[in-house]
Formats: structure tokens, sequence, C-alpha cells
């Protein structure tokens, strides 16, 4: 056995020398391939021009006999072009593959799959059908890395030639021996038996998924990687035999992201699916950040068939899938009118009627707040004068709506203005409602704080700007309803000692929020800018006022530590509870992530995860938590990093003089925040 290997390697050596001189010319004329996120960016570099991890697969053609045969040409190779061996015998790492072969039927919209299974349940005895793939065809290698694939699956001797035919290939490649971990990759091939121009299934984009998914991945380490090959066995035919639940996937899609506010979820029953080696799923705790009434989240606007599928084709089983308490066969939450077909659904749920709130698709999930209605509220920040130690500080401020009609603040439902600082980092703040500002008739206002600035103040200071009008839509209908119509914040820095204003350091962006939250506004739609959240969320706040006695210590709600342990929800290791307003208790243990916790990029910008912090940031009052004050560097790496074995190697690490986190994870060393946190 020893004598074979050697002889395999040898003959691996000697194939793979012969790309290497290519490889190194390659590296050169293209740059590096990785980045401080990969694993291989820190592997040897001998050792990654000998591998080249990575997997690209193409499929060039495919075919169907006369007889039902299925037949694809397909290529697999590395990201730079270089064929790979599936066997993984002459380059490094086998690629294991599986197939899918599916059609779209004449007048419908979504696949059958030629490759079905029966699954029995060994909790109920019921049996399903179920799409799924095949890897037990046979291979033909027709040069280096290229292969036709025969399935063992036929099409039926009357298959449609004329229908939209989809091959779909799922790749993995196993570098686990070199430390390298499994590359994924799937690709599909759309065509029609007879030459004509194929009209594939096309409604949501991966990259749609993957605004909050970031790098879309299902099944395991299978390379079930987009849209496109999923909707491949996820199609009507399937079923989940233990739950009886459809896994179409438009139905299973909904639900999912629906999760916990499923009418039939609220009403007890949870929403489960039974997977692989019988692992139960279950989706009820699923909060989707966005609004749910906000379909072009995933439809986008404006991108095609998954913007016009949902205004223009509206349907009992996708409509249905979020509206689960409508019984369509009794016409029960559905107006008492029962629909037994898909045929008559867009006669009343237009795409879009003469008023919002109506039964049209947009009328009906109109989302209160970007009502079209609302006039709008403008903040400006104009000027601070007084502005130093001891002093009342003066704000000069106007409010307008959006066609720049003035807004008197003593037309505000709520108007308030916010001081802390100092900007290295807010230790402190106050809140002051500005309602009673003296106005100019054009809007201008002024605002002097009654709080005065500390005796010792230095450096610089922010005023924030918050506040909201209550409005009136559909007066004197059954729809009528109150909104508030929230500015968007403001803040101003100025100087309270005669130094260069420097604003407070930016370490993650709004619009990184919004790629999942779509439009983050919180606390009664009053706070919607990071640099607003971050004046109140200061090293020394905690819940205390809002938390009831019996439920001391209080908890922390330190920006940086509350964002990363809410989103860190299911790996917190101790209760996670947050009391707000009108002492409202707000448990975060159930926050399921959609995307990948080592990804630090997909909400901080400017290398701000990098360590050593600045050095003026303030220790961390966190009386819940395993340390308490616990440094600023553990205050945020533990808000992931939740168990305790991770806070004492934090205090151990920690003495009179300070964290030395920097000493090990500093940018550039052994265990850098980027390589431990590397995929």
């Amino acid at each position: 056995m020893r004598t074979r290997s050697r002889k395999i390697w040898a003959l691996r050596a000697g194939v793979v020398f012969a790309f290497l001189i290519g490889s190194l010319l390659l590296v050169s004329a293209e740059g590096p391939q990785f980045t401080v996120h990969d694993k291989a960016y820190y592997a040897d570099a001998n050792l990654v021009a000998f591998v080249r991890p990575g997997l690209k697969v193409e499929i060039v053609s495919a075919s169907i006999d006369p007889d039902g045969t299925i037949k694809t040409r397909f290529k697999i190779s590395d990201p730079r072009g270089l064929p790979l061996d599936r066997e993984g015998v002459f380059t490094p790492g086998p690629v294991s593959l599986r197939f899918l072969a599916a059609y779209i039927p004449r007048g419908s919209s979504q696949y059958v799959s030629y490759i079905t299974r029966t699954q029995t349940s060994p909790i109920t005895g019921a049996s399903a059908v179920q799409a799924t793939d095949e890897v037990n065809g046979t291979f033909t290698k027709v040069a280096d890395g290229e292969y036709i694939y025969t399935f063992r699956n036929k099409a039926p001797a009357n298959f449609d030639r004329t229908a939209t035919h989809t091959i779909g290939i799922t790749a993995s490649r196993n570098l686990s021996e070199f430390d390298l971990g499994v590359n994924l990759y799937d690709t599909v091939y759309h065509f029609v038996p007879d030459g004509s121009k194929p009209a594939p299934r096309d409604l949501i984009k991966t990259a749609t998924c993957n605004k909050c998914h970031q790098d879309l991945s299902a099944h395991g380490q299978t390379g079930r990687k987009s849209l496109e090959v999923c909707i491949l066995c996820h199609t009507p035919q399937t079923t989940d035999p233990d739950t009886g639940n459809t896994v179409d996937m438009p139905v299973m899609t909904h639900k999912i992201h629906m999760g916990a506010e499923l009418p039939s979820v609220q009403a007890g029953k949870p929403y489960v699916l039974v997977g692989f080696a019988q692992t139960q799923f279950d989706f009820s705790t699923v909060r989707f950040p966005a609004d749910t009434r906000n379909c072009t989240f995933c439809h986008e606007q404006g991108k095609g068939a998954a913007h016009e599928t949902a205004y223009l084709k509206p349907n009992r089983a996708a409509c249905g899938a979020c509206h689960d308490n409508v019984n369509f066969a009794t016409g029960e939450n559905h107006a008492g009118l029962p629909q037994f077909t898909d045929n008559l659904c867009s006669t009343c749920h237009i795409p879009e009627g003469e008023l919002e709130f109506d039964v049209s698709i947009k009328g009906a999930h109109t989302i209160p707040r970007f009502s079209r209605e609302l006039p709008g509220t403008v903040f400006e920040l104009v000027k601070v004068d007084d502005a130093a130690p001891g002093k009342q500080p003066i704000v000069t401020f106007r409010v307008r709506d959006r066609s720049g009609k003035p807004i008197l603040p003593a037309q505000m439902s709520r108007l308030f203005l916010v001081l802390a600082g100092p900007t290295s980092d807010y230790a402190s703040y106050v809140s002051e409602d500005a309602r009673g500002a003296q106005a100019a008739a054009d809007g201008t206002a002024i605002y002097t704080f009654r709080y005065r600035l500390p005796e010792n103040a230095k450096g610089t200071y922010a005023v924030g700007i918050e506040g909201y009008r209550n409005i009136t839509l559909l007066p004197g209908t059954l729809k009528q309803q109150t909104v508030r119509d929230a500015g968007v914040n403001k803040v101003l820095y100025f100087s309270v000692d005669g130094t260069p204003v420097e604003p407070r350091r930016t370490v993650v962006a709004l619009e990184k929020c919004n790629a999942c939250h779509f439009s983050l506004s919180l606390h009664g739609d009053n706070r919607n800018q990071i640099e607003q959240c971050v004046l109140c969320h200061n090293p020394n706040e905690t819940d205390r006022a809002r938390r009831p006695a019996d439920r001391m210590p209080p908890e922390s709600v330190n920006f940086v530590t509350m964002i990363h342990r809410i989103h860190a929800g299911e790996e917190q290791v101790r209760d996670f509870t947050i009391y707000g307003f009108g002492n409202v208790p707000h448990n975060y243990n159930e926050v399921r992530y959609p995307g990948d916790l080592r990804n630090c990029n997909a909400c901080h910008v400017n290398n701000s995860q990098q360590v050593p912090l600045d050095a003026r940031l303030l220790p961390v009052t966190d009386p819940r938590g395993w340390l308490n004050p616990v440094g600023p560097t553990t205050s945020a790496c533990t808000g992931c990093h939740a168990p305790v074995y991770a806070a004492s190697h934090a205090l151990a690490n920690t003495t009179q003089l300070g964290e030395s986190c920097a000493a090990c994870h500093k940018a550039g060393a052994e265990f850098s925040v980027d390589r431990v946190h590397a995929r």
C-alpha cells in the first residue's frame, strides 16, 4: 500500500508540475487570488500554488436522446481555469458531483424533476414523492477535467421536446487534507430539446438572497448554493412525509421567512420541516429582519420576472403561505369567499389600486410609515452656540416637510435634541424636549439646553435631533389610521474647547444594516441613523431605568456589546433580555443570524474590527456579563464569543495596564482577527 501510495503521488506530482509554471505565471500576471478573509491567504505559498484552491463547474451542453437518455457535457477546473481530475488522483482534492434534470411543463411556471424518490417517514409511516438528484450515472472522460455524464434516470419516451429543460450540477471539492476546507460550486444549463430558445424560471436571484445570507449554502457541504439549482428539487411535487408540509420553494420560503409571524404559529402550531437523518428544523422562531409586508425586498422592484410575478400573478400557494389562516376552500378569512382555482385571484388583487391599504397587492402590503400620503419630516441642524465648558448650548435648527414647507416645533408630536460627548467615546447623554423652541416664520428655531456642559468638558461633543408628527391617513374611512411621520436623524459635531472637531469614529455603516433590515428604524421610528443610536447607547448605559427590581441586575446596552449579542442571539449561553420602553422585555436568545458570524465585514467598515482599538475607549459597564466592568475589546469580542471560557481567556490577558488582545490578534499576527475568522 505504501509503494502504491508513493506511485500515485509521484504521478500526481509529475502531472501537476506541468501546470506549476503556468500557475505561477497566472498568479504574477493576475495578482493574488485570495483575500485576508480566505484560509488560503494564510497557507504556504507553495502549497497554494500546488493545490490551487477553489472550484468551478461549467456545463458545456446537454441533450436528450429519443429514448429519453439524458446527457450533459461539463468541465471542472480551479478558479484560474486549470482542469481538475474529479477523482482527485492527478490533481489535489476529489470533486463530488450531483446531477439534476428538470423541465417546465407547457402552461406551467414551475419545474418538474425527472428524478424522484419515494420517502417514507419512520415517524408517521406516511410516504411522499420527492424531487431529488442522482450520482449513479456513468462518466465518460473527454479531456482533462472534461466529462460527459449520462443520467441513470431517463425522460419518458413521450417527453415534450418543446419544453424548457434545465440541467443542474452541484459540486464539492474536498481539500481538508491540506487544511483548506471544502470548496463548493453549483451551476445550471438551460436548453430546449428541439433547439428553440429556453425560458427558464427566473424569479428570485441568488444575489437577492445573499443581501442577508451573504453566501447562501444549504444541505451541508453538497454545493447547493444558488436559487437556480434549489428550484429544481423544491418543486410542487416534493413533500415532507414527516409533517405533510410541502417544500415547494415559494411556499416553503415564504413560510420560513414569516416564521414567528405566521398566523398558524401565533395560534400555537409550530412550522417544522424534517430533513436528512430525521433532523427537525423548527422555523417558528425566525423573525424576518425587514417588514414582512415588504414584498419587494425579495421580489425586487424593477428586477423583471420577480417583480412581475409578485404583483401580476397572485396565487393561492404563494399568498396562502404567508396568510396561512386563509381557507380557500371555505372562504374563511377570505371575505367569506371560497377560491377553488388561481384563475380569478388577479381580478380582485390587482397590482395596485387607487388607494393605499386596499385589497390590491401593493395596497394590502402598504407599510404605513412608507405611505406616499405622508408629507414627510425633514430635519436640519444649523449650528451650536455657547458650546463651552459650564455653558448651556444653544442649538439652531429647522424642520420642514418634503415640499419645503416649515413645520413649527410646537406642531411636532415629538421633538427631542440629544446631547452627548466627548466623541472619543460617549460617556453620558441628555435628551430634552425641543417643542418649546422659539421659531421664526421660515421654521428656523432656537433652543437653549437646560443642561450645562461640564466644567471640565474637552474635545468634541455632538447634538442629534429626532422626532415625528402624527398624521391621519384616509380620514373618515374604515381604513383611517394615525401614522408617525418621522424625520431622518441629523447629528452635528462641535468643539467645546477650541480643538479641531473630531466626529465620532465610524464603525458600521447604515447601508450595511439595511442590507437585511431594509430601513432600520427603532424606538417608535425615532432613531434611524447609527450616529443617533450611539449618542445614548454608550459604555456606561444599562437598562436599569426600565428593568423591574426583581429582574436585576441590569443589562448593558452599550452599542457594540448589545449589537454583537443580538446578532449572535442563538449563540448566547445565558439569558439575554433587554427591558425597553414601557418596561417591556425583549429577549434575543432566539435570533437566528442569516449570514456567517465570521464575516465581520458584513457590518464593519474601515477595518474597525481590527485591534488594538482606540486607547481612549472606555471600559463597559456590564452587570450581567461574565466580567464587570469589561474592556472595550473584550466587550466586543465576547458579544459573539459568548461562553465563559472566552471571557476567561480575555481576563487572563488583561492586567492593570489594560487589555493585551493586540499581542496575538493584531493585523498580521498569527491569530489576527482576519485570520481566525477566515473561511
